[in-house]
């Protein structure tokens, strides 16, 4: 059984592990797919940016190819690349075009606070007669910003690339740039999540509900195997208790079978006894069978106002006649009055007693103390004790500890739960303080 536990809860881990991998595969394609999306509305709202800035500022776009001419003179006279390229990154209309660019972006993009960098990429000098000359051409890198207020090229994205030629008829070569548009939106993973909130409430919403049936399931199967493990050993108990006074009563019919048994008063007189004590004991057994299918609430009581010192001690003489060799020693500070049924009441001390006397106490002591609602009952015994673990199954049906299970302490795990339920009758409460090794102690409130 508990392997197929086992390997029912790994089965389980495995497909939970699966399934949990399968929404994440979907939620991280359903981001893409809005950033790509997110991406096409921003390239679509800047898409009339022509490609040479033309429709800024003519005069500017004028300016600008004349510079390009012009470096692209030096440079055939004879001026390095490096120096034709810091001019061109360098130029002297780059802050009036980055404020006319961001004004435009700012206009076609009300809702949103974009950084942007155009982005110089190459720089080539050509004609039909000789081979073409490239005097810049490198990867994109903020480094090589024509325009922008842009600070890293690592959480933005392209836009569009602009290429453009420049004729210089008097040189008698064409100059070919290509620069490429680089957007950067603040805050655009936030738009994003905003935008897929719902399938990211419902991929949480599903998590959560797939764990929370997983638990569930688990401790169903848990709680179900230990039901079935404490039927078992319920059983095994039962039919153990059961089948000893069967036996005695068996043999005794055979005794009493014999001839001449009738003739021999004394022998007569013992069997008939030894009958008379194995039916008490099995009426006791089936009352507590019986008892323990019944919760507090439909327990039926007969209170009556007594004595709790003269029924206490009561009680401790009637258990010391029964095992003398556990002395009880008694402190009973208040000789108040109590109003309880004392059948039940008895019979749960009693019980609270003998459970001492099957784990291995050799001294018990009872107290009393005042309460400030009714009277507080200690039964204190220096025996095995009770584990932590233990302890809060202590009143549950059927229970009992396998430590304390010792060869002479059989039972049916119905005791201590039938004493809670006549406490909890009586509108009282009880606990348990208990070291494994060093005894227990059991308190008792019963209300006045």
């Amino acid at each position: 059984m508990k392997q197929k536990i086992n390997l029912l809860i790994g089965f389980a881990a495995v497909v939970f592990v699966a399934l949990s991998a399968m929404q994440y595969y979907l939620v991280k394609t359903a981001y893409d797919y809005k950033v790509a999306e997110f991406r096409n509305e921003i390239k679509a709202t800047i898409a009339s940016t022509t490609n040479d800035f033309g429709d800024i500022d003519s005069a500017l776009v004028g300016e600008k190819d004349a510079l390009y001419r012009e470096l692209a003179q030096d440079y055939r006279q004879g001026k390095r690349a490096d120096a034709v390229k810091q001019a061109l990154l360098q130029s002297r209309y780059r802050d009036e075009i980055t404020r006319k660019l961001e004004s435009r972006f700012a206009r076609q993009m009300p809702d949103l606070t974009v950084d942007f960098a155009v982005v110089l990429d190459k720089f080539v000098l050509y004609d039909n007669r000789s081979a073409t000359d490239t005097i810049f051409a490198e990867k994109p890198k903020i480094a090589n910003t024509l325009y922008g207020n842009l600070q890293s090229l690592d959480d933005a994205f392209l836009v569009r690339n602009y290429v453009g030629t420049i004729s210089d008829t008097a040189a008698g070569h064409k100059i070919l740039t290509e620069d490429t548009l680089y957007i950067s939106v603040h805050n655009w993973e936030m738009i994003v999540f905003k935008r897929m909130m719902l399938i990211l409430v419902f991929a949480i919403v599903s998590i959560l509900v797939l764990v929370t049936l997983f638990v569930v399931a688990i401790r169903a199967l848990i709680k179900q195997k230990k039901i079935a493990d404490v039927k078992t050993d319920f059983i095994n108990n039962i039919t153990h208790e059961f089948k000893t006074p069967l036996t005695t009563l068996s043999v005794s019919t055979k005794i009493l079978q014999r001839d001449g048994i009738r003739e021999n008063e004394a022998v007569y007189n013992d069997v008939v006894d030894t009958i008379g004590r194995q039916h008490t004991r099995l009426h006791h057994l089936i009352d507590q069978v019986m008892t323990g299918a019944l919760g507090f609430e439909a327990i039926a009581l007969t209170k009556e106002k007594v004595s709790a010192r003269e029924f206490l001690e009561t009680i401790v003489a009637d258990f010391s006649l029964a095992h003398p060799n556990v002395p009880i020693q008694t402190v009973f500070h208040a000789d108040a009055q109590i109003t309880i049924d004392k059948f039940h009441v008895t019979t749960a001390l009693n019980n609270v007693l003998e459970n001492s006397v099957k784990y291995g106490c050799r001294n018990i002591s009872v107290t009393t103390s005042p309460a400030p609602e009714g009277l507080n009952i200690a039964i204190r015994d220096d025996g095995i004790g009770i584990s932590k673990a233990n302890q809060p199954l202590l009143f549950d049906k059927f229970f009992r500890a396998r430590q304390g299970n010792l060869h002479n302490a059989k039972g049916l795990g119905l005791g201590l739960y039938y004493v809670e339920q006549i406490v909890k009758a009586h509108r009282g409460t009880i606990g348990v303080a208990s070291d494994l090794g060093k005894g227990a102690t059991f308190t008792i409130n019963i209300p006045g």
